[in-house]
This record gives structure tokens, sequence and C-alpha cells, in this order.
């Protein structure tokens, strides 16, 4: 027998909730109705929560191997599916890095024992992500990756890029790039170079130094016909280059995170509390004016968290010192229902595909779909829950996020993935 959830809603092709039940069988949706019969199923009441495909979050780091005291495979995959998260992608900037195929074969072995969220690695595009080297994208690809990047650090060498592109081409894989030229950022630079910067007294982060990279990716993307996606946009000037690249029929996409979404530069606190600290930084208003624009007319194809934890140790060494980075599984879907859809800047709809259909699209992968016959990976949201987001109740080991405090609608109550319930909320 299978498991229904049932009272629940559902979004249709008009945007409405409507009233549905779904029925799972060997880890699959088998039928999505109004109403089902129950039929001796298990019946778990969903209490009028909406019913969605589980997300897709193509941007996160795991941090293991390497760097378990800040996370784990197992905290950060129960980070995930406490926040809806049914498939994450983790970020190869471990130690090793995921260069070999061993590697890829740990992580994947890891995520399996955690039971929680699904796991798909990307393989670096080069040995130990230093920008020389590029690694056997072949043998990576055949031990499990997706995708190839050296998010954490951007790829200096455009010669190197081109060729990573021509070989990601020929194997069908993708190149995801972060996008910073080293060479126009002042070391030790931790804020926008802008406002608060100049304010402080300190060395800014410019915006040319992402949308140079990004504007060089897109013109080797053409000439190599790979598909090119950028990592975590934050920039006005990368929001355009993507635009004009999608008009001229190159294969780019890009995605957002919810933090440049919500926040600029102006919202850091005066003490420059190191958890508003995060590559690349809050940027001006123009620029988060440029992303929720993006985001409206398509040049954005999606939103991925970056969630990336450290400890609170590293993060109390200050602006300058503490490592860059916020976690957001745990806070994603809350703070973009409440701060985009309830105020009308986005439908509740679009944040979904956002979320869950898009992204998987975008890499060819199976998942992000409610509909009959595809993976039973599923969250129920309890869109008029509110609750005040408290760091002490994360399921991942890193509590580093700017958010604390903030009082928002919208939280996942049950998470299922091949139809397997992987967090449920406390009645």
């Amino acid at each position: 027998m299978g498991i229904i959830l049932g009272n629940g809603k559902r979004i249709n092709e008009a945007g409405e909730l409507i009233a549905a039940e779904v029925l799972i069988e060997d880890g699959r949706i088998a039928a999505i109705a109004e109403q089902l019969a129950r039929d001796g199923h298990e019946w778990i009441d969903c209490r009028g929560g909406l019913i969605s495909a589980g997300f897709v979050d193509v941007h996160v780091h795991l941090r293991e191997p390497g760097f378990e005291h800040k996370e784990t495979i197992a905290t950060g995959a129960h980070a995930a599916v406490k926040g809806g998260f049914t498939t994450i992608a983790c970020m190869p900037n471990t130690r090793p890095a995921i260069d070999s195929a061993e590697t890829v074969r740990y992580i994947l072995d890891k995520a399996r024992e955690a039971g929680k969220a699904r796991v798909i690695p990307y393989g670096a595009i080069t040995v130990r992500q230093l920008g020389k080297e590029l690694t056997d994208f072949a043998a990576l690809k055949e031990a499990g990756i997706f995708a190839l990047t050296d998010d954490g650090v951007g790829v200096q060498s455009s010669a190197t890029m081109k060729e990573a592109m021509k070989r990601a081409k020929e194997l069908g894989l993708s190149i995801v790039a972060h996008c910073e030229d080293d060479d126009l950022i002042t070391p030790g630079s931790a804020l926008h170079d802008g406002v608060v910067a100049a304010r402080h007294g300190l060395p800014g982060i410019p915006s040319e130094s992402e949308s140079i990279h990004v504007g060089r990716d897109i013109l080797l993307a053409e000439q190599t016909g790979v598909h090119y996606h950028v990592c975590h946009i934050s920039a006005k000037e990368s929001v355009r280059l993507v635009r004009d690249g999608k008009r001229a029929g190159v294969n780019v996409t890009c995605e957002v995170t919810p933090h440049h979404l919500l926040l600029c530069d102006e919202d850091i606190p005066e003490d420059l509390n190191a958890n508003w600290k995060m590559n690349p930084p809050l940027r001006g208003r123009e620029d988060r004016a440029a992303l929720i624009a993006g985001l409206k007319d398509g040049t954005i194809d999606i939103i991925a968290t970056d969630h990336a934890p450290h400890t609170a140790e590293e993060k109390a060494n200050g602006i300058e010192r503490a490592p860059f980075g916020i976690v957001g599984l745990e806070t994603a879907f809350p703070l973009l229902y409440t701060h985009l859809v309830l105020t009308g800047e986005l439908t509740l709809k679009r944040l979904i595909e956002l979320l869950t259909v898009k992204p998987a699209a975008i890499f060819g992968l199976p998942y992000g779909r409610l509909e009959v016959g595809a993976p039973a990976d599923l969250t129920v949201l309890d869109l008029e829950a509110e609750r005040t987001i408290d760091p002490s109740t994360f399921a991942s080991k890193g509590t580093n996020t700017p958010f604390a405090g903030w009082v928002c609608k919208g939280w996942p109550t049950l998470t299922m993935v091949n139809g397997a319930i992987v967090h449920r909320e406390a009645e």
C-alpha cells in the first residue's frame, strides 16, 4: 500500500490554490486528485498545507571532506530537508577538493548513509581548484558528478576556461562559474565597493570584478556552445550581460540568492557583524533592484541559497578576518515567501517554479515536478505559520545568518524524498 498526503492544496496552472491529495507508491507519485480514496493507504493530514514538489538547490557548501567542524554531509542534508529541499548540489571547495572519482564516490556514499536530502556533487574544473590543470572530466562524470565548477574561486585564465568549456561540451556537462577577477580586488576586501565600505574606510569589492568574468565567459560559451551557468549573480552589470547573452542566443543561465534579493550593503549594521559578510558581497540598492527586475523578466533563471556554514568562532574574528558566507537552507522559503510573495513582488506559483522545476530543467535533472510518474520528492508548506528565525534551532552546524530575529510566514512541515518521509514537524 502507499501513502496519501491528504487534506492539502496545490497550485494550478492559473496560479490558484486548489484542494489536492497526492498518492505515493513505490517512491513515485501515483495519483493527484481533489480527493483520493484511502483504500488502506497510510493517510497523512496536511492540514490545508500547500503540497509542492521538493525544492532543488544547485548551490550548497557541505564542507565535508575536510571541514567537518563547519558542516557535514549529514548535517547539511538534514538542514536541507528541514527547509523543504529534497535535492542539493554540493560545491567542490572541500579538502580534498572534489577533483577525483574517489572523492565523488565518498560524497555519494556519505549522502546515502545520511538518508536525508539527495546530494549530487559538482566536480572541480581544475585540480585542487588552482585554476591551472583541468581535471579528468570523463572520470568525474562516470563517478557521478552532474556539472563542473571551481566555485569558491574564479577561473582566472581565459585559455583554461575556454578549454574547459570545449571538453565539457563534448561530454554534455555544464560549466558553472564563480565569477571573480582577482586582479580587481584588494586583498582583505570584505564589503561591496560602495557607501558602507567608504564610510568605514575599508577597501571594497567592485562590481566589475564579477561582471568582467561574466562577460568573458558568455563570449567563450558562445564560441564553444557549452551550457554556461553563472553562480550567485549580484551586480546590475552582470544582469545586463546575461540578458544580452540570452538575446544573442547564447546558452547562458544564472542564479540569485535570497540574501542578494532581500538585502543591500546599506542594511549592514554599523558594528559590521561578520554574519553579513558573503561573497559576492551585498551590493548597492540599484543592484538589488536589478536582481528583482531580472527575476521578473526571466533573465535570472533560478534561486539558489549558496548555503555556506562557518563556526561562530570563525565569524567572531571581525568583518576583515572572518570567512565569507552565510547559511540559507532552512530559511530560504519563509524569507522569499514573506518578503517577495506577500509583498506582491512575485507570485507564489513563480516562486515555487524558481525553486523546483526550473533548476531541475536547467541541468536536466528528473526532479522538481509535481506530476504523476515523477519521483515522490515533496514538501508540505504551512503558508499561515508565522515564526521567528532562531539559529539555535537550526539542523545545520552553521548559525551564521543576518536574518536572525526576522519574523516570517510559510514554513515546511513535511518533506519526502523518493516517497520516504525525511522530515516532519512535530504536531
